[in-house]
Parts: structure tokens; sequence; C-alpha cells
């Protein structure tokens, strides 16, 4: 199709087949009658840009177009691209539409500049509320529609902000209302959310329709998120600042956004127990201590982001971070209180507004709005309310009939609008009425065939030293209802890419393109502490479930291949049943089942903590706690991997099938094991998350070596034990006698050379300690370091032939205290959390 497309260049088709396509799409195009259209305004003419895609689109060979899409939709299934319904625990994969929104150059420009004026004038807004009140104390703005929202953070007020700025990213929902203009129907001023989105969907179309994007010309949006890192980094008092995006956490609705973001900017993920104020300056709790938090992008909402001074409940906050602003010791933005901006009661007052502040009318109206806190407006709603949709005045104090949106009365059932009545007779002021405006449609393709849907636009704008830019493009909402005023990311809604088209070819630009003079690194800064935890506990989840499959592999085997070790072994069968509910891989009552079931089992019994399904979850979700440090590849085959094992059928196993079934697993994690020591950097996630397999590896080692080699071992037992470690080949190649307790314990404990041997681990793990940081320069080792030193000598001088249970055990019970002195050092919580004291904690 690329040939095909690059051939008409966007010229009316004149093959025969894409001409009637495009006419039986557009006579078929039914536009709602009450409400417009993008393809088809009042005056029935298409814009020219929707004819050229549509055209170029309608000369695809039949069926191309879909194929393109879903190949490269894949990648948003395949990546984990995904959001959260509220309310909801598991996560869905991200709608979006094959169809963008297309909008002219021309159009486009008078959207940006009304934008463009309607952050200035929030901004104005916010830094009078929270400074001199003038606005408030001389009467233009009544007290209570500001301090009547929980938004209103009165501990902000008269604090000289760190950077200047109240707001760095600003967000409009626009809809385009009957008269064809474009209204706006609520500001985003607390933590704008869908800038991640809006990229992951330029991504996904432009890989599916590479030359029609280039060849329509559509407007880039790596300049705008250029400009935006550029104005943060401005903001900090430190030439090279650290940066961090503050998220709630994987449960977040999106946080999937909110890791793309970060990863795209350069930023640091972080959540709240990641942060500590010290002496007036935030800090980032890190491997080499806590290093200078200098610029905070929130995420969290001002309700929660310090439990001292605001909502005692936070989990997601930091305690101390508003002192920490009052002394100017970090730029959080947008600045907390800035969500009070985002009130409906405010809206009535903002076209006043602008004309004492601007100078000017809004170029873009609002829905026209009445807060019901004055008597005049309260009385018009009354008058008017059953025409009027009815609206919370204050989100955070929304009634439950209003908590997701505008309703009508007409549309709520008899005891919900008898409720919404007596409540607005009794606090009138927690409420607004709103005039009922039909938004426009946009096309897309539901049924093989274009249809249209309501749909809201969320633009963009970016705080810089030059003033305010707009994001050329934006986030598109599609509803498959006809009524789009409460519309948000829900079951059935989709999202749209947004193609701004430009008059000129434009240039090719991103955040990935190589700056002239740009520095070199070839490390990315501190590791945080959390990312070091979630890694370390990574590799160990990712361990225990090779370790569990190697145990369901030779389960299996042990009643299918007549030359097993354990075939004719009953004894040695039985300690392989134990080791499995030993891990809390299956349940002791279990035992007597027969092999397949213990095998189906310890595979896929999601109430077992030890089970390979419940090992691989726990793995996928220390992985999504720092979603942005892993390689697309590596997410994309831990999902699978735990998709496969969650969906199985339910069916009684074989043992052939579970042969079969862990063997793919055990291929699988093989696969994530050479991605994670092929394609990441050897710097301090690698090491951590290498760390967390040694300590299993070498813990898992121990026990079975106490279980399998003890001194009433047979040959079954050996045998089995060096299946279990993946060395009968090593084994076999250095002993041509049969198999003996003696070399298979130097083997399995004390031999370096083999990988899977508890000495090898202890020797990589000390390289891994000695390569990382320390806390202190008075050159005294740290606990990690000795207690790997005093391991290390004790199983060099250990003689083989000496070596028993209780030695494992010790060397068992050492790495397990090894795995606590990691955690203490390393993982810093609470008041382990000092700064380095060889930078003076100013790093």
């Amino acid at each position: 199709m690329d040939a095909d497309l690059q051939s008409v260049d966007l010229a009316p088709s004149h093959d025969d087949a894409a001409a009637a396509r495009l006419k039986g799409w557009l006579d078929d195009y039914r536009p709602f009658v009450d409400a417009p259209d993008e393809l088809v305004p009042p005056d029935g003419v298409t814009p020219e840009p929707w004819l050229r895609f549509l055209r170029a689109v309608a000369a695809y060979p039949e069926g191309d177009f879909a194929e393109r899409f879903a190949l490269a939709t894949r990648h948003i299934r395949d990546a984990g691209v995904s959001h959260r319904i509220y309310g909801e625990d598991s996560e869905r994969i991200w709608p979006l539409s094959p169809m963008p929104l297309i909008l002219a150059e021309k159009e486009w420009a008078e959207i940006a500049a009304g934008v463009e004026q309607r952050a200035t004038l929030l901004e104005a807004v916010l830094t009078d509320l929270y400074g001199d009140g003038k606005l408030v104390s001389e009467g233009h703005l009544p007290a209570a529609a500001v301090t009547g929202s929980d938004d209103f953070v009165r501990a902000m007020r008269g604090v000289k902000l760190p950077g200047g700025k109240p707001m760095h990213l600003y967000a409009a929902d626009l809809g385009r209302g009957p008269d064809g203009r474009w209204w706006v129907l609520g500001d985003r001023t607390q933590a704008p959310s869908g800038a991640g989105y809006a990229l992951e969907n330029r991504m996904v179309l432009s890989r599916a329709f590479p030359h029609l994007y280039n060849a329509m010309n559509v407007e880039r949006l790596a300049p705008f998120f250029g400009e935006f890192r550029a104005a943060l980094a401005a903001a900090a008092s430190r030439t090279d600042p650290r940066i961090c995006l503050l998220t709630p956490g994987p449960f977040s609705e999106s946080y999937f956004e909110q890791a793309h973001l970060a990863r795209y900017l350069g930023f640091l993920l972080v959540e709240g127990d990641d942060l500590v104020v010290r002496d007036g300056a935030v800090y980032v709790r890190t491997i080499a201590g806590l290093k200078r938090a200098d610029v905070i992008w929130r995420r969290v909402d001002a309700e929660f982001i310090d439990p001292m001074e605001l909502n005692s409940a936070s989990q997601l906050g930091v305690p101390g971070l508003l002192e920490a602003m009052r002394a100017g010791g970090a730029v959080v933005s947008n600045m907390p209180g800035s969500g009070v901006m985002e009130s409906n009661a405010l809206l009535s007052f903002l076209p006043a507004l602008s004309r004492r502040l601007l100078g000017e009318a809004l170029k873009l109206p609002n829905v026209a709005t009445w807060w019901c806190g004055q008597p005049a407006e309260r009385a018009q709603v009354e008058r008017s309310i059953n025409t009027l949709a009815i609206a919370g005045a204050f989100g955070g104090k929304a009634h439950p009939a209003v908590a997701r949106g505008p309703r009508m009365l007409a549309d709520l059932e008899p005891d919900e609008r008898e409720a919404l009545r007596t409540a607005m007779r009794e606090r009138p002021v927690d409420f607004v009425g709103q005039e009922v405006v039909r938004l426009s449609t946009t096309p897309t393709i539901r049924d093989n065939k274009l249809q249209p849907s309501p749909f809201i636009l969320r633009v963009y704008a970016a705080r810089t030293n030059d003033g305010w830019r707009i994001m050329p493009g934006g986030f598109c909402r599609i509803s498959d209802q006809k009524d789009a005023r409460a519309l948000s990311m829900g079951a059935g809604a989709q999202a749209s890419d947004v193609w701004v088209i430009a008059e000129k070819p434009v240039e090719k630009l991103s955040l990935l393109a190589q700056r002239d003079g740009a520095k070199v690194r070839r490390i990315t800064g501190n590791l945080p502490s959390r990312a070091a935890d979630n890694l370390f506990w990574l590799g160990r989840y990712l361990e225990r479930a090779e370790s569990t499959l190697r145990l369901v592999r030779s389960l299996c085997t042990s009643l299918m291949d007549p030359d097993a070790a354990t075939h004719s072994a009953g004894e040695t069968l039985d300690k392989l049943k134990a080791l499995l509910v030993g891990s809390g891989a299956v349940e002791e009552e279990s035992l007597g089942r027969r092999v397949a079931d213990v095998a189906q089992a310890a595979l896929y019994d999601e109430a077992a903590y030890g089970s390979v399904v419940s090992q691989i979850r726990s793995a996928r979700r220390a992985a999504a706690s720092m979603r942005e440090r892993l390689s697309e590849d590596f997410w994309k085959r831990l999902l699978s991997l735990e998709a496969r094992l969650k969906n199985r059928k339910k069916t009684r196993m074989t043992e052939s099938a579970g042969l079969e079934q862990a063997e793919a697993a055990l291929l699988d994690l093989s696969t994530l094991s050479g991605l994670t020591h092929e394609n990441m950097n050897r710097v301090a996630g690698w090491r951590f998350l290498d760390m967390g397999r040694r300590v299993e590896r070498g813990v898992n080692t121990a026990r079975l070596m106490r279980k399998l080699a003890d001194d009433d071992a047979t040959t079954d037992d050996l045998d089995l034990l060096l299946d279990l470690i993946d060395s009968q080949i090593t084994y076999r190649s250095r002993y041509l006698e049969s198999i003996s307790l003696t070399p298979v314990r130097d083997l399995v404990m004390l031999d370096p050379f083999n990988p899977r041997s508890v000495a090898f681990q202890v020797i990589t793990l000390k390289g891994h300690i000695a390569a990382l940081p320390a806390l202190q320069d008075d050159g005294m080792p740290e606990e990690p370091t000795r207690l790997l030193t005093r391991l290390g000598s004790e199983i060099e001088v250990q003689d083989a032939a000496l070596l028993d249970g209780v030695q494992a055990r010790i060397f068992e019970h050492r790495l397990l205290d090894l795995s606590d002195a990691i955690t203490d050092r390393y993982f810093l919580q609470g008041a382990n959390a000092t700064p380095t004291k060889k930078l003076g904690g100013l790093a």
C-alpha cells in the first residue's frame, strides 16, 4: 500500500475501486440530525484535509487498512499499553481508534490562541488567589466559590513559589458547539493526564500508516515535549537538575502513561515513599544515599501530597513537602492548590475575569454555567431546572447523582431525582446548572462502516520562559454513546490520535534525535531505592518460578521416561513431592493425588503462593512498579507468560502435557534471562536484578543439597539433584564412574566454575556488591561486603568430604542474612534514609 499511496500522492484517485469505495463511505455516512459533525459541517462541504485522508485510505487494497492497523496495534497488547477504569482492579488494553481526528492548520491556530489565552488567565487568577487576594477582597470573585473547593490549599497562601510559576502544564477539554465554535467544557489545572497516551496514539498510527502520516504533513509532538522538559529544568536552581515524576503508583488509573512519560522525557519516576524531606530540601532515596530532587512534576492530587499538613491518612505523599516548598527547596508542579481552578463554580466568573485581568473577551467560551451559591443564579437554575444539566460545583464534594458528570433530572430515577432536589435546597453552593450542549461528532469505524461518534478534545499548554506553548494535537476521547457530556475512558470509549494538518511539509523531529553539543553520558544517575528493591525481587521471583518448573519437569518425567532415575525409586519421588510442598507450590494434602494432578497444581494453582503462576504474577507486579526501566521485549514476554499460565484450560492434565507446558515456560524464562543479560546496561539496575537471582539460586541449591545429598542419599537422589540444578552434563564430563556423593556435593556447593553452584553465586555477588556505591568514605566494609567475605572464605576452605547438611544449612542462612543486609543497606526506608555524608546530602 505504501507504494500505492506514494503514487497517488493524496491526489484524487483514478482507480475505479478506490473511487467507488470513497463514494460509498460518504454516501452511507449519516451524521446526527441535531449535532454538528467534523466530516459533514453545516454547509455540507467536507473539509479538504478529511477528503485527502479518506481518498488515501480508499486507495488501500481491500482489507489492507484494517490489517495494517491490527498489526500496529499488536504493540498496544504486547507492550502492555493499558489503563484502569475507576473501581476496577485489573487493567484494560488501551482502546485506540484507527481514525484520527483531523483539524486544518488555520482552525487549529484559533484553538491554540484560545487555549493560550485561557492558560494565561487561569495562571493570573491562581497567582492572585494565593497571593494578594484582590479578586476576592474587591468583590470580583465570591470567597465561597474559592474556599468551597477541597482543592483550595490554604497552606499555600503567601508562599513564594520556587521557579515562580504556579503551573507548567495546563489542559482544556473542548467540544464543538452547535454554532460551530469550540467550547471549553472543563479545565485541567491540577495534574492533567492524557499527554502520554497522546504520544502512544501517535506512535501506533504513524507505525501503521507511515507514508500516509508523512504525506498528510501532520504536525509533530516532540517539540512541545522538548520545551516542556526545558521549562521544568529552567525552574530549578541547579544547572543540571534532577526532575522527578511523582506517581500514585501502579494502581493509578493511568500508571502506564506516567511510566511512558518518565521514560520519554528522561525523568525519574518516583512514588511518595521514594522521597524524603531533610533541612528544607527534598531528596530521592537511592542506593547511594539521599540525592537532591530539584523538580517534582506531580500526578498525585494536592489533598494527598503532604500527610503532615493535608490529608493525614495519605500514603501517597511526602511528609514535609509543603514546608520544603516554603523554604525554596523544591519546585513542585503544578502547584498544590492549582486544582481549585477546575471547580465548575468558577466557570461562570471567568468571562468577567478575562475582561478585567486580560482586557479582552474569552476567545473560547465556556459552557454557560450558573453557580447556585448566588441568589439570582440559583433562582435562574430553579426556573430552568428541567432544561439544564446539574453538576457539582466542586468536584470532590459532588452529590452521588452527579459524581460522574452533569446529569439532567429527567435522566435520573425518581428517588435519585428527589434526593438531588433536596440536596440542592439544603446546600445550593455545592451545585451548578449548565446549558445542555450537543457536542459535535467525528467519524469512526464501527461494524466496518464510517459512523459518527461524539468526542471531547483535550488540548495541552506548557509554560515556557517565552510564554505558553500549545501541543499541536492532543488527546481525543470518543464515546460509543450519543451523549459525550460525561465522557471518560470507561467501558466502550475509545481514544483517537489528533492530526493537525500543516499547509507545508513539517520538519521531522524527535526527542530521541541527537542534539549537537549534547553532553555524553554512560550512566543514568543513581538508582532509586524502590527501583532497586523491585529489581532485586523481580530476580528472586523469576528464579523461584524456574526452580518450581524444574521440579515439575522432573516430576512429570519420572513417570514417563523408563530411564529416569526416579522411575523406580519411590523414596526419591516422595522427596520430589516434598520439595514442592516446602516451596509452597502445592498443599501437603494434595500429595496423595496422581502425579499429573500435583504437577498441575504446582503450575496453575493461584491460591498457592509458591506455584509457578503465583511467582510469575509476583514478578509482573514487581516489574510493573518500574516499567519505565524494562525493555518492551522483556515486558511483552513476561505478560505473555503470565497470560498463558492464567488462561489455560481447567481440564485435568496428563504427565506429557505437564512436561510440555513446564518446558515451554522454562523456555520463556530463559528468554527473559537472555534479554536481561544481553540487552540491559551493566549498571546498578542490572546488578540488583542479577543479585536477586543469585541469592535465590544459592539458597535453593543449598536446600536441594540438604534434601537430596544427605548422608543417606541414593543414586536416584543424586541424579535428581544434578537434574534440578542443570549440572548433569558437567558432572558426567568430569567423572566417568557412577554418581558419588562427595563429587556431587563439591559440584553443587563448592565448585567456583559451575554457574549453578553456591560458590559461583557468592563470587558473582561479591563482584556486584563491589561495583555498587558506598555510603561512607571511611574505607570500612559495609555489612553486605562483610557477610560475603565471610561466606566466601568459608566456602573456599570447606573440604567437600566433610561437607554435610548442617554446613549446607549454615551457607543457606548466610545467604538469607545477606538478603536482609542488602535490604537494610540499599532499599532505604524510614529512619535509615540518611544523607550521603561524603557529599553532605546535597548531591
